[in-house]
């Protein structure tokens, strides 16, 4: 899942980015509305943490913004102010959740992760297929009754495969998932490298990732 968290408080942003980062959530940071914006012009995003306060103006108004052109990325909207007023105008604005601060990091954790769920429109926490058991809430992944041992990256890659299983997901939409701007070390290699790795984890599992050539890649269920 790649995240993007506007918010200009900086200490607050960091201790987001840190929390979500452990959890396997790539996260860009926007401190003002002007970066939020130029962010979006670039990237797509599975979810979007957006401050209503800015510096540069109010988080809605870049929301209304989005919807008014079709944008349909889940938004969850953090506030400092606990009127009902404000919460109602964010949700009118478009917005798909909200959150006040002070809030824990586990709430925050787990609001993304639903929304995140529901736009893919995967319901069940616990996915089997075939010897192969996925849980993204507990981040466990079995073979049988075996746990397999996945890095952060492989987790998040694995995820990704398996909510679009069957069909083909492109090298840049799984490096997008997988890495952040921050990653700028990183090259479209490093993707083909943990590839590899999760097939060597998964091969006795009833799951196959296929290389679609010049397209990306895709996951099917042995039968």
């Amino acid at each position: 899942m790649r995240l993007l968290l506007v918010e200009d408080t900086f200490d607050m942003a960091e201790a987001i980015m840190i929390r979500l980062e452990r959890t396997g959530i790539a996260c860009d940071l926007a401190k003002t509305l002007e970066e939020a914006r130029a962010c979006i012009e670039v990237q797509r995003y599975d979810v979007i943490v957006l401050d209503i306060n800015l510096p540069d103006g109010l988080g809605t108004e870049l929301l209304k913004e989005m919807r008014s052109r079709g944008d349909r990325t889940p938004v969850l909207m953090l506030t400092a102010e606990f009127s009902v007023d404000e919460r109602v105008s964010s949700l009118n604005s478009g917005a798909d959740d909200y959150l006040v601060k002070p809030f824990d990091h586990r709430e925050l954790d787990a609001r993304i992760r639903a929304l995140f769920r529901r736009e893919l429109g995967d319901k069940v926490e616990e996915i089997s297929l075939g010897n192969l058991t996925f849980n993204a809430s507990a981040r466990v992944v079995r073979r049988d009754d075996s746990p397999i041992n996945l890095t952060r990256r492989e987790f998040v890659l694995l995820e990704l495969l398996i909510r679009n299983r069957g069909k083909t997901v492109s090298k840049e939409r799984l490096f997008e998932g997988v890495f952040s701007f921050q990653d700028t070390e990183v090259s479209m290699n490093a993707l083909e490298l943990y590839i590899a790795r999760l097939r060597k984890k998964l091969s006795d599992c009833s799951i196959t990732i296929e290389t679609q050539r010049g397209l990306g890649y895709k996951l099917e269920v042995d039968v």
